[in-house]
Protein backbone atom coordinates (compact mmCIF):
# COMPACT_ATOMS: atom_id res chain seq x y z
CA UNK A 1 0.00 0.00 0.00
CA UNK A 2 1.73 3.16 -1.25
CA UNK A 3 1.70 6.02 1.34
CA UNK A 4 0.15 9.30 0.49
CA UNK A 5 2.10 11.08 3.36
CA UNK A 6 5.34 10.32 1.46
CA UNK A 7 6.99 12.65 -0.89
CA UNK A 8 9.52 11.74 -3.37
CA UNK A 9 12.00 14.36 -3.79
CA UNK A 10 14.33 13.12 -6.22
CA UNK A 11 15.38 15.57 -8.57
CA UNK A 12 17.17 12.29 -11.13
CA UNK A 13 14.37 10.07 -12.39
CA UNK A 14 15.29 6.53 -11.66
CA UNK A 15 16.41 5.73 -15.18
CA UNK A 16 19.12 8.56 -15.11
CA UNK A 17 19.88 7.35 -11.66
CA UNK A 18 20.73 3.90 -12.55
CA UNK A 19 22.13 4.86 -16.06
CA UNK A 20 24.95 6.71 -14.01
CA UNK A 21 25.66 3.61 -11.53
CA UNK A 22 25.63 1.45 -14.30
CA UNK A 23 28.42 3.58 -15.77
CA UNK A 24 30.28 3.40 -12.80
CA UNK A 25 30.42 0.04 -12.21
CA UNK A 26 31.64 -0.84 -15.98
CA UNK A 27 34.44 2.06 -15.17
CA UNK A 28 35.05 0.32 -11.88
CA UNK A 29 35.61 -3.20 -13.50
CA UNK A 30 37.62 -1.77 -16.59
CA UNK A 31 39.97 0.08 -13.82
CA UNK A 32 40.16 -2.79 -11.60
CA UNK A 33 41.27 -5.32 -14.54
CA UNK A 34 43.82 -2.85 -16.35
CA UNK A 35 45.62 -2.49 -12.58
CA UNK A 36 44.83 -5.65 -11.80
CA UNK A 37 46.54 -6.85 -15.49
CA UNK A 38 49.90 -4.90 -14.15
CA UNK A 39 50.19 -6.69 -10.50
CA UNK A 40 49.40 -10.03 -12.22
CA UNK A 41 52.44 -9.52 -14.73
CA UNK A 42 54.59 -9.77 -11.06
CA UNK A 43 52.30 -11.90 -8.83
CA UNK A 44 50.50 -14.34 -10.94
CA UNK A 45 46.23 -14.78 -11.21
CA UNK A 46 46.66 -13.86 -6.97
CA UNK A 47 48.02 -10.83 -7.33
CA UNK A 48 45.58 -9.92 -10.05
CA UNK A 49 42.11 -10.70 -8.51
CA UNK A 50 43.80 -8.89 -4.85
CA UNK A 51 44.77 -5.40 -6.60
CA UNK A 52 41.40 -5.83 -9.40
CA UNK A 53 38.93 -6.01 -6.25
CA UNK A 54 40.50 -3.29 -4.04
CA UNK A 55 40.20 -0.82 -6.60
CA UNK A 56 37.37 -2.02 -8.48
CA UNK A 57 35.06 -2.98 -4.74
CA UNK A 58 34.71 0.72 -3.74
CA UNK A 59 33.22 2.26 -6.96
CA UNK A 60 31.11 -1.10 -7.24
CA UNK A 61 29.83 -0.42 -3.75
CA UNK A 62 29.10 3.21 -4.95
CA UNK A 63 27.37 2.18 -7.98
CA UNK A 64 24.95 -0.02 -6.17
CA UNK A 65 23.89 2.66 -3.15
CA UNK A 66 23.88 5.27 -5.92
CA UNK A 67 21.06 2.85 -7.94
CA UNK A 68 19.05 1.96 -5.01
CA UNK A 69 19.13 5.78 -2.82
CA UNK A 70 15.66 7.38 -2.66
CA UNK A 71 14.96 10.66 -0.90
CA UNK A 72 11.80 11.53 0.94
CA UNK A 73 9.71 13.69 2.69
CA UNK A 74 7.32 12.41 5.61
CA UNK A 75 5.77 13.56 8.63
CA UNK A 76 8.06 16.72 8.63
CA UNK A 77 11.45 14.51 8.49
CA UNK A 78 13.60 14.15 5.39
CA UNK A 79 15.05 10.75 4.81
CA UNK A 80 17.64 8.89 2.72
CA UNK A 81 17.14 5.35 2.08
CA UNK A 82 20.40 3.29 0.18
CA UNK A 83 21.99 0.35 1.60
CA UNK A 84 20.22 1.91 5.25
CA UNK A 85 17.53 4.77 5.89
CA UNK A 86 18.98 7.91 7.58
CA UNK A 87 16.47 10.55 9.06
CA UNK A 88 16.54 14.20 9.87
CA UNK A 89 13.05 15.83 11.67
CA UNK A 90 12.95 19.26 9.69
CA UNK A 91 12.11 20.22 13.06
CA UNK A 92 14.80 19.15 14.81
CA UNK A 93 17.55 19.91 12.49
CA UNK A 94 20.52 21.97 14.09
CA UNK A 95 21.43 23.72 10.99
CA UNK A 96 19.81 24.10 7.39
CA UNK A 97 22.39 25.36 4.90
CA UNK A 98 22.65 25.92 1.32
CA UNK A 99 25.16 23.95 -0.51
CA UNK A 100 26.06 24.82 -4.04
CA UNK A 101 28.11 22.05 -6.42
CA UNK A 102 29.69 23.00 -9.41
CA UNK A 103 30.22 19.18 -11.53
CA UNK A 104 31.10 19.00 -15.47
CA UNK A 105 29.87 22.62 -15.90
CA UNK A 106 26.47 21.62 -13.70
CA UNK A 107 25.50 23.57 -10.62
CA UNK A 108 23.08 22.06 -8.11
CA UNK A 109 21.64 23.48 -5.30
CA UNK A 110 21.00 21.40 -2.75
CA UNK A 111 19.11 22.08 0.63
CA UNK A 112 21.88 20.28 4.00
CA UNK A 113 19.51 19.54 6.74
CA UNK A 114 21.96 18.58 9.79
CA UNK A 115 20.38 16.62 12.83
CA UNK A 116 22.04 16.83 16.21
CA UNK A 117 23.80 13.67 16.22
CA UNK A 118 25.56 15.51 13.20
CA UNK A 119 23.79 13.06 10.87
CA UNK A 120 23.63 15.22 7.38
CA UNK A 121 21.24 14.95 4.71
CA UNK A 122 20.89 16.85 1.14
CA UNK A 123 18.21 17.60 -0.87
CA UNK A 124 19.05 18.02 -4.29
CA UNK A 125 16.52 20.86 -5.04
CA UNK A 126 17.63 22.30 -8.86
CA UNK A 127 20.46 21.72 -11.42
CA UNK A 128 21.13 24.10 -14.01
CA UNK A 129 23.60 23.81 -16.80
CA UNK A 130 23.62 26.49 -19.54
CA UNK A 131 20.61 28.49 -19.52
CA UNK A 132 18.50 25.18 -18.69
CA UNK A 133 18.51 22.51 -16.40
CA UNK A 134 16.38 20.39 -13.67
CA UNK A 135 14.26 21.28 -10.93
CA UNK A 136 12.04 19.48 -8.50
CA UNK A 137 8.43 19.14 -9.36
CA UNK A 138 5.68 22.10 -8.01
CA UNK A 139 4.22 19.59 -5.61
CA UNK A 140 7.72 18.80 -3.70
CA UNK A 141 8.99 21.88 -3.49
CA UNK A 142 5.73 23.01 -2.62
CA UNK A 143 5.32 20.36 0.21
CA UNK A 144 9.00 21.01 1.09
CA UNK A 145 8.16 24.70 1.63
CA UNK A 146 5.56 23.69 3.90
CA UNK A 147 7.35 21.36 5.76
CA UNK A 148 9.88 24.34 6.56
CA UNK A 149 7.69 26.31 7.26
CA UNK A 150 5.84 24.98 9.85
CA UNK A 151 9.15 24.54 12.30
CA UNK A 152 8.90 27.92 13.14
CA UNK A 153 12.65 27.85 12.71
CA UNK A 154 13.99 31.39 11.04
CA UNK A 155 16.29 29.92 8.91
CA UNK A 156 14.19 27.70 8.05
CA UNK A 157 11.33 30.38 6.94
CA UNK A 158 14.06 32.21 5.02
CA UNK A 159 14.18 28.93 3.04
CA UNK A 160 10.74 28.22 2.33
CA UNK A 161 10.53 31.59 1.21
CA UNK A 162 12.87 31.22 -1.18
CA UNK A 163 11.32 28.06 -2.42
CA UNK A 164 8.10 29.86 -2.68
CA UNK A 165 9.56 32.49 -4.31
CA UNK A 166 10.61 29.86 -6.94
CA UNK A 167 7.31 28.47 -7.41
CA UNK A 168 6.05 31.91 -8.01
CA UNK A 169 8.67 32.73 -10.47
CA UNK A 170 7.34 29.12 -11.95
CA UNK A 171 3.79 30.08 -12.14
CA UNK A 172 4.61 33.13 -14.08
CA UNK A 173 6.70 31.19 -16.87
CA UNK A 174 9.96 32.42 -15.71
CA UNK A 175 12.83 31.40 -18.04
CA UNK A 176 15.59 29.03 -15.66
CA UNK A 177 18.10 32.17 -15.23
CA UNK A 178 14.95 34.58 -13.82
CA UNK A 179 14.81 31.67 -11.21
CA UNK A 180 15.67 32.71 -7.71
CA UNK A 181 17.25 28.93 -7.40
CA UNK A 182 19.53 29.78 -10.89
CA UNK A 183 20.10 33.11 -9.79
CA UNK A 184 21.45 31.68 -6.55
CA UNK A 185 23.44 29.31 -7.78
CA UNK A 186 24.72 31.80 -9.62
CA UNK A 187 26.52 33.62 -6.94
CA UNK A 188 28.41 30.65 -5.62
CA UNK A 189 32.24 31.62 -6.97
CA UNK A 190 33.63 29.66 -9.64
CA UNK A 191 36.15 27.07 -9.64
CA UNK A 192 34.74 24.89 -6.30
CA UNK A 193 33.52 21.55 -6.42
CA UNK A 194 31.18 22.46 -3.13
CA UNK A 195 30.61 25.71 -1.33
CA UNK A 196 28.26 26.34 1.54
CA UNK A 197 26.32 29.49 1.05
CA UNK A 198 26.45 31.82 4.10
CA UNK A 199 22.93 31.74 5.73
CA UNK A 200 22.94 35.65 5.81
CA UNK A 201 23.84 35.74 2.39
CA UNK A 202 20.89 33.39 1.35
CA UNK A 203 18.80 35.99 3.92
CA UNK A 204 19.76 38.96 2.06
CA UNK A 205 19.30 37.12 -1.33
CA UNK A 206 15.75 36.47 -0.46
CA UNK A 207 14.58 39.38 1.19
CA UNK A 208 15.86 41.17 -2.21
CA UNK A 209 13.48 38.93 -4.12
CA UNK A 210 10.29 40.44 -6.19
CA UNK A 211 6.98 39.13 -5.11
Amino acid sequence: MIDQGRIELNLLDRSTVRTRARNVAIAAVVLGAAVGGVFGLFAGVTGFAIAGLVIALPFLLLAVTEARKTTFLQDGTVSVRALGTRSVALGSAERLDVIVTDLRGARTVNLLVRGRSRRALTVSLAMYAGTGGRELGIYELRRLADALASTGSAQALVLSELIVAQLRAEARGDGAPDRPLYRLASLAPEGRVAQQLKPEAVARFVAELDG
